[in-house]
């Protein structure tokens, strides 16, 4: 009996060791779905055919493994019901259906099997996270609630509606597909210029590259240093300016600053051949010039404040790296949100960058070429698969529902291209090889890169649970920046952490009252104090300190040449990708 006993325990960890194989394979095929470079060279990381886990571990795997499932088939799914803490299986309907309840716990007790083997795998870190990430790709995907047949919500639902549900989660994915997207709200209710972007401006200036947008005084008077905002160019910058009540250009302007913001102009076809110099040079540079023009301070230093969020931080950091090698250091101040200079720690995205992938792109659009907004955006949405697409999935198709009116998402899905040569020199100078913060190895505009001339105060900012900027990647920036520094860290993600309006009082922020900036921003954190409510109002008590004396506010729009044209938010943010 014992020897029989010893018989089927070795055929169920040969089935169980058969079962990884398949999807370690599959999990490597997923990767090379998302990332082509892949398959279009050699990768170090990627090139591990045979994966070896350490001994002890993938035991000790086997054996739980093995026990639970053991658990499960005999004493049934009611003494193991698939856990509350996962929203997708939380509803009654999944408790109250046996084979539903059943199938969910399996898929719950094999995600977790894979997942462990992340931990199991003899390897570099790289790799392990790669293969975690390609592993999650596929569960996420696989899970039963994503499937009629297996979604017991969804087919109670369809007996409540008498089919109704079915017959409009069909119309829902039409829908979709004929828009080239997965619906995150319902985007028919927003219009840009109408109820979102509604804070009243003009248009001062414009090129191929940006339109410059002044913003209406609120005010009597306002600072005599005007306040430039620099977006992401991978976004519209209506993301600052959503609803009167969440704008956070609407609260600069009320704070008492002359506030403009480059609204970024969506590349076609005639900018496919535009480089990261052009976007310093012709958009961040000269915005930089104009706004200084404008408030008749033009070729002085400290003219204007100034703000980068995410990718527009990277942008008006280089910017004026530029001009301080030039000699001129027309910022006062900047600010920037949830930024990388440092880009050794990207977090999850570190996946998808390698030698061979960064080839890939520069061969496929280094010289020319569109980098698709709607490739952009389905990456940013698959960092978070089960909150960003299946969610959806199964609420618009499977249960037919329509997703609730949201302004952030109506954004998230107005997806903007990028210029194949900026996007390829991005890729290599920043997240492959980190040149930012290595004095003289970046060149740009024909100057070298160095950050340690740039002395000016900096505010940085960086959310707790950012995925796409991690709160270390954005703390580094104090470690590379010479002059007087503030960081302050918010609660929340990369955008919610941002879009954190005072009057809401929602979530909290964490400040250190002795300005200790160490190495680390786990160091930082052990000094810190949380405060409720939103960073925005520390933010505003320190640019004015930088902003100069009062003066009274403007009674037109622009100065001399710069005159308005058309109302803000212009016409460039109206463009689809």
């Amino acid at each position: 009996m014992e020897h029989e006993h010893q018989n089927l325990w070795t055929h169920a960890a040969e089935h169980f060791q058969n079962a990884l194989s398949d999807s370690w394979a599959n999990a490597l095929a997923s990767f090379q779905n998302i990332n082509p470079a892949a398959a279009a060279g050699p990768s170090d990381a990627m090139a591990a055919a045979n994966l070896h886990f350490s001994p002890e571990k993938l035991q000790e795997l086997q054996q739980q493994y093995l026990k639970d499932a053991a658990e499960l088939m005999t004493q049934g799914v009611m003494a193991h019901p698939p856990t509350s803490d996962d929203k997708r299986f939380s509803s009654a309907a999944w408790a109250s259906n046996p084979v539903a309840a059943f199938t969910a716990a399996m898929y719950l007790l094999n995600s977790r099997t894979l997942l462990g083997l992340t931990d199991a795998l003899q390897a570099d870190a790289k790799t392990r996270n790669r293969l975690r990430f390609a592993v999650e790709q596929g569960l996420a995907a696989a899970a039963p609630s994503n499937f009629l047949a297996f979604n017991a919500e969804a087919q109670q639902k369809a007996i409540e509606t008498k089919g109704e549900s079915i017959a409009k989660g069909m119309q829902n994915l039409l829908h979709d597909v004929r828009q080239g997207h997965v619906s995150m709200t319902d985007e028919s209710l927003f219009t840009v210029g109408k109820n979102v972007a509604t804070t009243e401006g003009a248009v001062v200036f414009e090129n191929e590259l940006f339109q410059l947008l002044e913003y209406k005084p609120l005010t009597d008077k306002v600072f005599e240093r005007p306040f430039l905002l620099v977006p992401p160019c991978i976004n519209k910058f209506y993301i600052l300016d959503l609803q009167p009540e969440n704008s956070f250009i609407r609260y600069a302007v009320a704070q008492g600053h002359r506030t403009f913001v480059i609204s970024w102009r969506n590349p076609d076809e005639s900018l496919a051949t535009k480089t990261w110099d052009d976007y310093i040079e012709n958009a961040v540079i000269k915005a930089i010039a104009v706004t200084s023009e404008i408030a008749g301070k033009a070729g002085t230093d400290d003219a204007i404040n100034a703000l980068g969020f995410c990718v527009g931080g990277t942008l008006l950091t280089t910017a004026l790296a530029v001009l301080a090698a030039r000699g001129e250091k027309p910022v006062a101040s900047a600010t920037l949100l949830t930024t990388l200079l440092d880009f050794q720690d990207t977090g999850i995205l570190d996946v998808f960058i390698d030698e061979a992938f960064v080839q890939f792109r520069e061969k496929e659009m280094g010289q020319g070429g569109l980098m698709k907004g709607r490739d952009l955006a389905s990456t940013f949405s698959f960092l978070r698969p089960n909150d960003l697409v299946w969610n959806y999935v199964v609420g618009n198709y499977l249960k037919g529902e329509t997703p609730p009116p949201f302004d952030l998402l109506y954004w998230n899905s107005d997806a903007t291209n990028l210029p194949g040569p900026l996007y390829a020199w991005y890729l290599r100078n920043t997240y492959l090889e980190n040149k930012l913060i290595k004095p003289g190895q970046a060149s740009t505009c024909g100057e070298k890169i160095d950050l340690r001339l740039l002395d000016l105060p900096v505010y940085v900012y960086g959310s707790r649970e950012d995925h796409i900027v991690p709160i270390g990647g954005a703390y580094a920036s104090t470690q590379v920046l010479p002059g007087e520094k503030r960081f302050v860290m918010g609660a929340s993600g990369h955008i919610a952490g941002v879009i954190n309006p005072p009057a809401k009082n929602k979530r909290s922020h964490w400040i250190r009252a002795d300005g200790v900036l160490p190495k680390t921003h786990d160091a930082w954190l052990e000094g810190a104090t949380e405060y409720p409510g939103s960073w925005w109002t520390d933010w505003a008590s320190w640019l004015k300190t930088h902003a100069g004396k009062q003066i009274a506010a403007p009674k037109s729009y622009g100065r001399g040449k710069y005159k308005a044209s058309i109302p803000a938010p212009g016409n460039y943010v109206l463009a689809k990708a």
